[in-house]
């Protein structure tokens, strides 16, 4: 959906009130038959990016090797356990998140970091092409202090590049993990259950130097 103006963050004073009960969510995932609540298993890392519409972005995670599950859910604002609708009325604060559990000794978090960028624009402010809204920022939201110094060197890496091909300056929140609220049971794995659903996932055709920055991790 198009605005006729351009979409703002509200504030959490105005952010919708929520409620104290988490959705119900599948006990197994739909491709990977792993559970999506943990605990997960020990040596397993968490990682968070919202990248636009969450349901082509999960797909693209879980079809990744070393990912051990994945969800969808809304994450980096105020009101807790939304709804999809409360998200979608830009009066949350939160992004479309895509949770993703990963082996580092198949793929590291600068892989996942790479994945993240390939796979969209991140220069596009408050939308992804014509999904228009806050909720459809891209964002990444890290859990331990050695994430935050991967993404600020992945994002100045890969925006380097973007501005060399005539692109805008990266738009990617970086901020610590705060809750993630998982999204209502449909949403978990969606294109598996709708193979022609929509996804608007596609990124600008610049390769991510992951090179330049996974030493960092």
């Amino acid at each position: 959906m198009w605005f006729n103006k351009s979409p703002e963050m509200v504030t959490a004073q105005n952010a919708l009130v929520g409620r104290p009960t988490a959705v119900a969510v599948p006990n197994e995932h739909e491709s990977l038959s792993t559970p999506l609540v943990g605990p997960y298993p020990d040596g397993l890392e968490l990682a968070y990016v919202a990248m636009g519409c969450f349901w082509g972005a999960e797909r693209m995670f879980y079809s990744t090797p070393g990912v051990y599950t994945t969800a969808v859910g809304y994450q980096g604002g105020y009101t807790p356990n939304p709804t999809y609708e409360e998200v979608c009325s830009g009066r949350t604060g939160h992004t479309e998140t895509v949770m993703i559990v990963f082996d580092p000794t198949v793929i590291d978090y600068a892989g996942i970091l790479s994945l993240f960028f390939e796979g969209h624009d991140p220069t596009q402010g408050y939308r992804q092409g014509n999904d228009v809204g806050t909720q459809y920022r891209s964002a990444i939201f890290t859990t331990a202090p050695e994430q935050a110094l991967v993404a600020a060197a992945a994002a100045a890496a890969f925006g380097e590049q973007l501005q060399l091909r005539g692109f805008d300056p990266i738009t990617t929140e970086i901020a610590p993990a705060g809750p993630f609220y998982f999204a209502e049971a449909y949403h978990q794995q969606y294109l598996i259950k709708v193979p022609n659903g929509y996804c608007g996932l596609g990124g600008t055709g610049v390769s991510c130097p992951v090179g330049l920055f996974s030493s960092t991790s």
